[in-house]
């Protein structure tokens, strides 16, 4: 291992430490409710970002560019996080329509997610370059 990488790595391990007591301080600080204005720019930036996540990840795993494997990793982030914040951010008390329609979101977005790790761990075409 690089000296370079090894600092790299301490310093991942450094800010994990450094975010539990900064969790700590947010879980007491913040409030219960707020007002967002610019709500739709959120919920639309992150199906942006899912979008060309997908398509990027197909682009490049069709070409069996290594690079896939980055993009699916990033996708399937992109994912998890919508459906965390799908279902966190629910109104409690919500109609059946909406509660259903809140599910089915995020199950699309797991099933997502698990593709994407599929392509980004896996052993398959997103890794290897065809010989031409």
């Amino acid at each position: 291992m690089t000296a370079k990488k090894k600092w790299t790595l301490i310093g991942l391990a450094a800010a994990a430490v450094l975010l539990v007591p900064w969790m700590a301080v947010l879980a007491m600080t913040l409030p219960g409710r707020t007002t967002v204005d610019h709500w739709p720019l959120a919920w639309i930036g992150l199906d942006v970002l899912m979008t060309v996540g997908c398509a990027a990840t197909a682009l490049l795993g069709l070409r069996a560019d290594p690079r896939a494997r980055l993009t699916a990793s990033a996708t399937a982030s992109t994912a998890v996080l919508d459906a965390w914040f799908d279902i966190t951010t629910a109104g409690t008390g919500t109609s059946l329509l909406q509660a259903v329609g809140c599910a089915a979101s995020a199950a699309a977005e797991a099933a997502l997610a698990g593709a994407c790790v599929y392509l980004a761990v896996g052993k398959g075409r997103c890794g290897t370059r065809v010989p031409s």
